[in-house]
């Protein structure tokens, strides 16, 4: 006979019985099956992390944009700069990013994504100012345009989605006027 374990290393081998009396380990289980389960600590509690969808800009030239969705932000912004596995391929070009903008108060999953979603697709249909020929002009507005497209699109989204449960705080003030 053989085992998973060898066919799929994914599946981690079993003990045949690690401990044949389990009422000795833990009294305090009245298990009928006689399976052992650990005493839970009633002092722990979950931890549930809300989503949020984020604005993150680079810092290196050239000056990028990306928005995405987590319930982890900071481990998130981490792999985008690449000190942790799993950043987006996108972000890849113009580390080291920073937060510019992060939306708190989802209920769930599906509505983080839904609003990131939104948020992407407005940027790309909303007209984009034309680019300055002048390298110095460039380079003295940085990040701004940016962040002003951005800022446009998120507005959009606001009068599309119910969002008057949502948190916007923009770390980075794009100054539309």
């Amino acid at each position: 006979m053989r085992l998973l374990s060898t066919t799929f290393r994914c599946v981690k081998p079993r003990a045949l019985n690690p401990n044949p009396n389990p009422s000795l380990e833990n009294p305090a289980s009245s298990s009928k099956s006689g399976t052992w389960r650990p005493k839970l600590n009633s002092n722990l509690k979950p931890v549930s992390k809300s989503w949020c969808v984020y604005l993150i800009v680079s810092t290196n030239p050239p000056i990028k944009t990306y928005v995405g969705a987590t319930n982890d932000f900071s481990r998130r912004l981490k792999q985008h700069n690449g000190e942790l596995k799993g950043g987006a391929k996108a972000s890849c070009a113009g580390r080291p990013w920073v937060c510019a903008c992060i939306v708190h108060g989802f209920n769930n999953q599906s509505e983080a994504c839904e609003f990131e979603s939104k948020w992407k697709t407005c940027s790309r249909k909303l007209p984009r100012k034309r680019k300055n020929d002048d390298p110095t002009k460039q380079f003295e507005q940085g990040s701004l345009p940016l962040l002003q497209h951005r800022q446009a699109a998120l507005n959009r989204v606001k009068g599309l989605l119910d969002c008057s449960h949502l948190e916007i705080d923009w770390q980075v003030e794009p100054l539309i006027v």
